[in-house]
């Protein structure tokens, strides 16, 4: 029986999930209202979240917690940062800008199916039946939605694959990471954070341009970098204190459908009948198949967890 803390911590992770998915509308307004170009919009925003999550890190830990960090990590973090941030963030930016929200974030739920696969092969991790059931009922899923009208772009289908490829790796790369590090969270990701949004900033300059965001601009990008991921990934990982693996991954599988329904209310993104069956079929397959009705078995014994970094946080 869950007690109070578990429902506190479980109703905090979906606000959690519903913060993400708000960030995929406020991204959208951002490119078509606020004239903000996707990479430079993206490092604006993962560069300021990272001064908020560096202020909080030196608050708490002081520059004696940068010790933390030997040289090995930093090259991980380098990596991890240029994967996640980067070519994560980044496509994902391209990807909204340029194909209907729903679309792009139905391609990226296939992430914990191919990390499990993955890991399988780089982590040494099982794939039980439960989730090749899942696997099947994303790919039935994802067929039913795609025969319907998607409003999908060669530039923005090949951004989303991009996004998936590297958010795969990056889910990989952090699990890796996480297994042998006790470093801080906060300061992990502050690391991996600056470098990334360092990457999206400097491209941005070249492929886009410099221009100097509207108070708008600003007023939408200080919200998603303050509010929807730091202050987003203190509550996360607030609630995981709380909530098994398997738990987490089922609430941030939520995100599929929070945002097509956000998308359908505020960008008038309407699915059809048939694409809402697929979403349900999808998000379905996505529980089952990463794992979230129970841990995935390592070669070595113990439990290991599946889920992905969630979509629009720094994980």
């Amino acid at each position: 029986m869950p007690t109070d803390h578990t429902t506190r911590a479980t109703l905090q992770a979906v606000f959690v999930t519903i913060l993400w998915a708000s960030s995929w509308v406020l991204i959208r307004i951002g490119l078509d209202s606020a004239d903000l170009q996707p990479l430079g919009f993206a490092g604006m925003r993962y560069g300021l979240a990272a001064l908020v999550i560096w202020a909080t890190v030196v608050r708490r830990s002081g520059p004696s917690g940068l010790a933390d960090l030997t040289s090995v990590r930093i090259r991980e973090l380098i990596v991890l940062g240029i994967v996640f941030y980067a070519l994560t963030q980044g496509a994902q930016f391209v990807a909204i800008a340029n194909q209907p929200a729903a679309t792009t974030s139905l391609v990226l739920s296939f992430t914990p199916l191919l990390a499990a696969l993955v890991g399988m092969v780089v982590l040494g991790e099982h794939v039980r039946p439960i989730q090749v059931v899942g696997m099947v009922a994303v790919a039935a899923g994802a067929f039913l939605y795609f025969t319907g009208s998607l409003g999908a772009t060669a530039v923005g289908m090949a951004a989303s694959l991009v996004c998936l490829g590297s958010n795969t790796a990056a889910a990989i790369l952090g699990r890796r990471v996480n297994r042998r590090t006790d470093s801080d969270p906060l300061l992990v990701t502050a690391v991996s954070m600056s470098i990334g949004a360092a990457v999206l900033l400097i491209v941005g300059a070249v492929a886009e341009g410099i221009s100097l965001p509207s108070p708008a601009a600003w007023l939408i990008i200080a919200w998603l970098a303050v509010v929807n991921t730091a202050w987003a990934f203190v509550l996360w990982n607030r609630s995981l204190v709380h909530l098994p693996a398997a738990t987490s991954a089922v609430i941030n599988n939520l995100m599929l459908v929070e945002i097509a329904v956000l998308a359908w209310l505020f960008l008038d993104e309407r699915p059809s009948v048939g694409q809402v069956v697929a979403i349900a079929v999808v998000t379905t397959g996505v529980v089952a198949g990463s794992g979230a009705f129970g841990g995935v078995s390592r070669r070595s014994g113990g439990e290991q967890s599946t889920s992905p970094p969630p979509r629009d946080h720094p994980s």
